[in-house]
């Protein structure tokens, strides 16, 4: 199991933009990112629309972080991204167990629980922890 490229992409573009000063072009992201240009420009919409990113148009035009990053968690970027994230699609609030019609099956509870761990330690990591945390 593991997230989408689009994903990666989303905490690169994210991780660049937090390591910069000031704005920076989406051809310079992408590049620093190692991402296709209009992939980043896919992903970077994404962002500006759930208020993680924030553009500017013009010749002084560009992108920026647009919250502390101490707001901004790994969780928040990855289910901007992938939607609500789950170890199993009957953890989803829509959908019905075929299995144990009207009732979740002992499956259920097993994947609600880690779906439930994993969103905590993912919300547990904000992006100024990441960003300040020496490369190795």
């Amino acid at each position: 199991m593991h997230i989408t490229l689009e994903a990666d992409y989303a905490l690169r573009i994210v991780d660049t933009l937090a390591r910069q000063e000031g704005r920076m072009e989406a051809k310079a992201i992408a590049e620093k990112a190692c991402v296709t240009l209009r992939f980043s420009l896919k992903i970077l919409r994404k962002l500006v629309a759930a208020g993680i990113v924030r553009s500017y148009k013009g010749s002084q035009g560009g992108y920026e972080i647009a919250k502390p990053l101490e707001e901004i968690t790994v969780y928040e970027i990855l289910e901007t991204i992938e939607g609500p994230l789950t170890l199993n699609r009957c953890v989803l609030a829509n959908h019905q167990c075929n299995r144990i019609p009207d009732k979740k099956c002992p499956y259920h509870y097993m994947f609600e629980h880690a779906t439930d761990r994993l969103k905590a330690e993912l919300s547990a990591v904000t992006m100024a922890s990441v960003v300040r945390t020496p490369k190795k």
